[in-house]
């Protein structure tokens, strides 16, 4: 009997072990809105962290969180990093790419809860006087990601926030006075 016991568990470890390996290796998480503000505007918040706790989902979650920015002021090379409660964690973003009222591209390091680091992207697509902005993150799963995505789905887990954010960048824009 216990011999049985041990050969189901087995197979229940192996078959586990089996699914886990076969989920996607990568994921996107993707949102869009379009903001009644020309790409400039948009742009502009996003390409400067300093301006991010303005409409960040994050920055309210913890009103504690220690930030910091190094490097270029906005652009390329400038590095934002925090470290907070258990909703915000503690990691990193890089800027790593920037083109005018086209695209921002950053490096995403997560330290905690858990190490991670994946690339979040802002692009910018002008019509007539809006602007589409599209927020997505996108990276790879190891197995560990691949087994906790059995369980919780990036896409719901992450996509709200990029929904919240969305909503408040937009709101901030539109509210700006036109120059």
């Amino acid at each position: 009997m216990f011999k049985k016991i041990l050969i189901a568990l087995a197979l229940i470890v192996i078959a586990f072990i089996v699914i886990v390996a076969l989920q996607p290796a990568e994921f996107r998480v993707s949102r869009s809105t379009t903001v009644a503000a020309p790409a400039t505007a948009v742009f502009d918040q996003v390409n400067d962290f300093h301006k991010w706790d303005a409409w960040s989902p994050w920055a309210k979650l913890d009103p504690s969180m220690k930030k910091t920015h190094e490097g270029a002021p906005a652009g390329p090379g400038a590095i934002y990093s925090w470290s907070g409660n258990d909703q915000v964690g503690e990691g990193r973003m890089i800027l790593t790419d920037s083109r005018a009222s086209e695209l921002v591209r950053i490096k995403l390091e997560f330290k905690k809860p858990f190490e991670a680091t994946n690339t979040t992207e802002f692009s910018f697509k002008p019509e007539a006087d809006k602007t589409q902005v599209t927020w997505s993150m996108s990276g790879t799963n190891n197995f560990m990601a691949k087994a906790f995505g059995l369980f919780m789905n990036m896409d719901k887990m992450v996509g709200g926030d990029f929904e919240k954010g969305l909503a408040q960048l937009k709101s901030v824009v539109e509210a700006t006075p036109k120059q």
